[in-house]
């Protein structure tokens, strides 16, 4: 029984730590790919820029274009917004505008509104006096209840900074009381379930010590409503938060990521998450990447000019430097290992390099040896090489020539049969004129040449098919041979015109002009016409285009 329960807790622990292990390599490549995503984000911020200030040049448009004071005064609101986490200073200038324009129409709730901008302003750039000034002369009950959660917002906010910054440990607990007051007071006057209700009651469970239950929170409402960039970036910022109080730091890391792109695409300068990432990264030692984004956080508060983001900034520096101050000497400890370890490798390959000198001399000397063995060996193989080209030169010859015997015997044996019965029934035609004594008749039957016109021209007949069955290719090869645009082409399949025909003899071994003369009929002159005429066709060198025509179909098999 003990046996059992010790196995069955092991399997439960492996299981366990199985899951944990799965579900931690699951949050790494969810970070890996937020982290991609978000570098890419940061490569196209001069894109959303862009996009932010055509947002403000139409907002202003519609402020230089209200039909009266009003309208403008709701058109520098909707400024006033777009301005508050991207130029303090602009969004400063908008404020007194607003407050201006507000004077003039005379309504003290309009006057009031503008004074909560300019003290939202104040807070923002760390100027918490002129902020409680401003809000010391508006009280609660001269709001209107849509105006109450934004006086509240402005007073939990400054006091929250406050408590951040205070160095007396009793006045954080004061600056900690009212914040958790006026916290407590914009959930009074915040309907339940609304986006402004939610985040400050989870900011309230977090600050309570119950991320669990803000996680819950935040995430039920993000599930079942559709936010803008910016308030997504508020609300993952807000889960981060809670991560963070729990230990949980790779989700922690995916909500800031998320945070932090709702803020780049949202193009706003005044945020917290890309900060709050740099400084997890550079604990976990990418410096270069905590590096990039701190700069980015660090350059953003400066153009918006927000000194309470920059304020953060500068209390986390000394944490940075002591992050860098402990990698540095990190580093010096590996240096001094890699060099030490260098230092035996170098004495090891110098050792090692004496040896393989040695060697090399050894392998020098038995190469010499070798190339000189080499050498002969290759003056010996070129020799037969040469034995072997001109032996196989040799063979096709005699092959060739032995083809051509069989082809050529066998033509000669048909060719004297067709003779002989020529020649008799030649005899049998004089004979029959001699019978008939019609000596006119058989006189004019001798002189004519049309028997002998017709036997020519069936013998040459016959010698192109023979030949160009042994040489099927010929006129393709012969053509190859001149340039392209003198290229000849037979009359008819199976016959050579008088050029081919004279390299056809060329080509089976009869090469004087005299006897190519003789056999096709024709003058000495007109032999050498058409063999000059062909040499300057050639495509290449014309002193070796006939013996180029020589070897045509020398190595390639010919059918019988």
């Amino acid at each position: 029984m003990i046996h059992l329960r010790t196995i069955l807790t092991t399997l439960l622990l492996l299981l366990l730590f199985g899951t944990a292990g799965a579900s931690a390599s699951s949050h790494t490549r969810a970070v890996d790919s937020l982290m991609t995503e978000l570098e890419s984000a940061l490569a196209r911020r001069p894109e959303y820029l862009q996009h932010k200030n055509a947002r403000l040049d139409s907002l202003r448009s519609c402020v230089a274009m209200a039909a009266d004071d009003r309208a403008r005064f709701d058109a520098l609101g909707h400024l006033y917004d777009e301005f508050f986490s991207f130029n303090s200073d602009s969004a400063f200038a908008v404020s007194l505008e607003r407050e201006s324009v507000a004077r003039r129409i005379g309504d003290p709730i309009l006057v009031r509104n503008a004074m909560l901008n300019k003290a939202n302003v104040y807070n923002a750039t760390a100027m918490y006096k002129e902020c409680l000034e401003i809000l010391d002369t508006i009280q609660a009950h001269d709001l209107p209840d849509y105006l109450l959660p934004y006086y509240y917002h402005i007073k939990r906010t400054v006091y929250g900074y406050l408590a951040d910054f205070s160095a007396v440990s009793r006045d954080r607990e004061t600056y900690t009381r009212l914040t958790n007051q006026y916290r407590d007071s914009i959930l009074s006057v915040k309907e339940p379930g609304s986006l402004a209700y939610t985040i400050t009651y989870a900011d309230r469970l977090n600050a309570l010590g119950r991320p669990r239950e803000a996680i819950e929170v935040v995430e039920g409402f993000c599930d079942s409503n559709s936010l803008s960039p910016h308030d997504r970036a508020i609300f993952t910022w807000t889960l981060g938060d809670s991560y963070s109080r729990l230990g949980d730091t790779e989700r922690q890391k995916i909500q800031l990521i998320n945070s932090s792109l709702g803020d780049i695409r949202s193009a706003v300068r005044e945020y917290v998450a890309l900060r709050d990432l740099a400084l997890i990264l550079y604990r976990e030692g990418d410096l270069d990447r905590a590096y990039r984004f701190m700069t980015i956080a660090v350059e953003d508060a400066e153009k918006c000019n927000a000194r309470q983001r920059i304020l953060e900034l500068s209390r986390s520096y000394p944490m940075i430097n002591s992050i860098y101050v402990d990698t540095v000497k990190g580093q010096r400890s590996r240096l001094l290992i890699t060099i030490s370890v260098l230092a035996v490798v170098c004495m090891l390959l110098l050792i090692l390099f004496f040896y393989i000198r040695r060697q090399k001399q050894r392998i020098s000397h038995a190469r010499a040896i070798i190339e000189r063995n080499n050498d002969e060996l290759q003056k010996l193989n070129a020799d037969l090489q040469g034995y072997v080209a001109r032996l196989s030169d040799a063979n096709s010859a005699i092959a060739e020539n032995s083809e051509l015997k069989e082809v050529y015997i066998g033509r000669y044996m048909d060719q004297c049969l067709a003779y002989i019965e020529k020649m008799d029934s030649y005899r049998k035609t004089v004979a029959k004129m001699s019978a008939a004594d019609d000596s006119d008749k058989l006189r004019k039957f001798l002189k004519s040449t049309a028997t002998i016109d017709a036997e020519f021209k069936a013998f040459y007949k016959q010698f192109d098919n023979t030949f160009l069955s042994l040489f099927p290719n010929f006129v393709a090869d012969f053509n190859q041979l001149l340039r392209p645009e003198e290229a000849i082409s037979p009359k008819q399949p199976g016959s050579l015109p008088p050029e081919l025909r004279i390299y056809a003899l060329y080509r089976l071994g009869i090469t004087d002009s005299d006897k190519i003369a003789k056999f096709l009929r024709y003058s000495l002159t007109t032999i050498y016409n058409y063999r000059t005429k062909m040499r300057n066709k050639a495509r290449g060198d014309r002193a070796s285009f006939e013996d180029a025509v020589s070897r045509i179909g020398r190595h390639t098999d010919t059918p019988s």
